[in-house]
This record gives structure tokens, sequence and C-alpha cells, in this order.
């Protein structure tokens, strides 16, 4: 079907949302589990309370849902949807871009005066940026099915609130948090539009772009343990240093990065007693690190764990690794990725090949159980996750267009029982 969305709108809801939020560039206050990201919600429900024929629910894990009913002829739905939460002082667009885009679907589909060959489902999944815990994807997760409680639930912000107690706060129960998977029965397709978040289509000059997969990412906390001593009667070569220890592995794990073709980040080390004149007893390492190939993943995986355990052999430390996540490479289902690309192509972006997505999305989740497709609008400066995050209006004006068509064409394949589920 030919479904042709309205860009105007949903520059225009951007653009509001991001006055409510703290302003275009002043940094977005919506941090999941927070007030701030509470008072977004209740921005985007009033939002879809204007649409007539749309029901709006939320889902034990935390993820806000909207339904438009399809005209019963298809068996199964079709999900659109992103994300509202922001990392602390993030951009205007990251997330919600999707998000209102799919809010416009919804509107556009509504409007049209009978309802879609299937029924749409919107969706704003709870906590995809993982700002606060260090665990992405927590409403996406727990709906895929990936989620567990006991890996998650000791996780404490900088404040030392657990994720348990800040979901608790807007009444989601973490270990009910499960149950949301049925919310994925039915689903014959997931559709995501994203700002890229960094330099590729910049630096091609496209505007816009279908994206054929995520990176595979493992995230760990290194835990080294020495001993804390006097900084002025401690000799150099008898001191126990975590400090010293995670700083050597960190740079290790940057030549990782480098010799695998893949990203290796050390986000940060924090150290006890952080005392000028003492010696650091403990530190904890944050490790990212992601790729495209799982095998290169896992290399690298073991090579930073390696390069941690000689560190802390080196200082006479102890370490001890802990995963708080992982995810593996999701590659995109290559029907909607053709249609995709020709839908950015049509809207005047050019044709050019797929791009992948380093940075985790909802979709990594989701496109391992049904089939899924990204599309990208340029980011100028090519940065997000910062106040000055921003894309150029035309590139946002051509993905909002071919986003809404790979919708359109996503519907009428699930009708005509062209696009199977994988699962």
């Amino acid at each position: 079907m030919t479904l042709s969305v309205d860009a105007d709108r949903v520059l225009a809801d951007l653009h509001e949302l991001a006055a409510a939020s703290g302003g275009e560039h002043a940094g977005a206050k919506r941090l999941a589990w927070s007030e701030g990201w509470s008072a977004a919600r209740a921005w985007l429900l009033a939002r879809l309370a204007e649409i007539e024929g749309v029901s709006v629910d939320r889902d034990e894990a935390g993820n806000l849902w909207a339904e438009l009913p399809g005209d019963g002829s298809t068996d199964g739905f079709v999900i659109v949807g992103s994300h509202i939460d922001a990392v602390p002082s993030g951009g205007w667009l990251d997330g919600c871009l999707g998000l209102l885009a799919a809010l416009e679907v919804v509107r556009t589909l509504a409007g049209a005066g009978a309802p879609p060959a299937v029924t749409v489902r919107l969706v704003d999944w709870a906590d995809e940026e993982g700002a606060r815990f260090g665990r992405s994807l927590v409403g996406s997760s727990a709906v895929a099915g990936t989620l567990d409680p006991d890996d998650v639930r000791g996780l404490r912000d900088a404040q030392g609130t657990t994720l348990q107690d800040a979901m608790a706060s807007v009444d989601v129960d973490l270990d009910g948090a499960a149950a949301a998977t049925s919310r994925l029965d039915g689903a014959r397709a997931y559709l995501e539009l994203h700002i890229e978040q960094g330099p590729v289509l910049l630096d091609s000059g496209r505007l816009a772009s279908a994206v054929s997969g995520t990176f595979g990412d493992e995230r760990y906390l290194i835990a080294f343990s020495g001993q804390s001593a006097h900084a002025g009667s401690t000799p150099m070569h008898l001191r126990r240093d975590t400090l010293a220890a995670a700083a050597t592995a960190a740079l290790e794990i940057r030549e990782v990065g480098i010799r695998h073709g893949g990203v290796t980040t050390v986000g940060a080390i924090t150290s006890q007693p952080a005392v000028i004149t003492a010696i650091a007893g403990e530190s904890e390492l944050m490790l990212d690190l992601r790729h495209l190939d799982a095998e290169k993943l896992s290399t690298m995986l073991a090579e930073c764990l390696d390069a941690c355990e000689r560190a802390a052999a080196a200082f006479d430390c102890s370490v001890a690794p802990r995963r708080v996540f992982g995810a593996t490479p999701t590659p995109f289902h290559p029907k909607l990725i053709d249609i995709a690309r020709a839908a950015v192509d049509a809207a005047g972006g050019g044709d050019g090949p797929p791009i992948p997505s380093g940075p985790l999305h909802d979709a990594t989740e989701i496109g391992r159980l049904v089939p899924t497709v990204m599309l990208f609008a340029q980011s100028d400066p090519p940065i997000s996750h910062t106040e000055v995050e921003d894309s150029p209006t035309e590139a946002l004006r051509i993905a909002i267009a071919a986003y809404g068509a790979t919708v359109g064409e996503a519907i009428a394949l699930v009708a005509a029982g062209a696009l199977e589920p994988i699962r």
C-alpha cells in the first residue's frame, strides 16, 4: 500500500517535545524511570488520545503500546516505534525521531477513512538507553525474553538507587517483566527510524539510508582489588595499585579494537578510597566492545579479559569481571532492507548500500524474533548523546517519508502473506 506521511507534522511534534524536555539544544531531560521521562510519556499519551480508534496500555516491563486495529482480513500485526527516554543532557532527536514518525504513521492510517489491512501497534520501549544503570534495551529485551532479573536487580545509578527500585517507582515489577514476551505473539514485522549518530552518511553525502543490521555488544564491569596504602610511605615496587592495573588494561583494550576492526571502549574507571594521598585499593573499569561479526566479537572479548588478567598480575592485584549486558549481531530482514532502500531513493535520498549500525537499538532485540528493518537519517554534526546532536531538516524529511513508505509496503507484504514470521 502507498503510505504518505506528513513530515511537517512530525517535525512540529519533535520541536514541541524538545521544548517540553528542556529545549532543543539544552540537553534532553528524559532519563528512564525519572519524573522527566514520565512527563514525556504523558505528553505522548496526550497525542495518542487525539487519534480516534486507538487504544493504549502498558506491558509488564513498562513498555507503552498503542493499537490501531486492522480490518480483520489478516492475522497478526506490524509494530512501529522507538523510545522516548534519553541520556542525561542528550540530543533532541535520539529515539524521539523514530517514535514520533511512528506516531504519524498511526495518525495517517487512522485518518485514511478505512482500517489498514493489518493491525498496527506503536511501541515506546522502556529504558532503551541504559544510561542510569548500564543495561541498555531493558524493555525490548524483556519482550524478547533475554532479560534475566537476577543479572540486573543489583545495578545502581550514581545516587545509589537500584534498577529494581527505579522500576518500582513507576509501578513496574522487575520480576514480572518476563510476562511481556506475549507482546510479540502475532508480530509480523518491526520497523524503526533513527538518526545515524555517526559520520558514515555525512561522509558519503547521503541524507538517509536503509540499515543492514546492528553490531553485537559485550558490556562488562571489571573489578580490580589490591591494597589501599599511604601514598608517601609505600615504595613504588611494593604497591598493589588497582588504578595502575586498570589504566594499563585500558590501553591494551584500545589496541584490541584496532586490531580486529571493531570498537572497544573504557567508559570510566572509578577508584577507592579516591583520596589524593592514598593508593587506590579498589578500582572498577567499565568495558564496552562491539563488532558486526560474532566470532570476532568473541575473540575481542577474550583478549580484553586476558589484558585485564595480565594487568592485574603485573600489579599484584586480583580481578573479577562481571557481565552486565550482551547482544549478538543482528542482521535485518533482506526483503525489508530492499524495500527501505528503494523508499529512501524514491524520497530523494539517493540509492546506496545499506549501512550497519554500531549503536544498539531496540531493533537489535526484536530483529532476532520478528522480520525487522531500520532506516537512518544523516547526523550533522555526526555525533549523538550530546546537546549539539542535530540532523539537516532535509535529511529528516527524506527519512520520515521513506519510513512511512516502508511501513506501507511492509503492511502490504504481511497482508499478502509474503513476509513469513521468523519464529
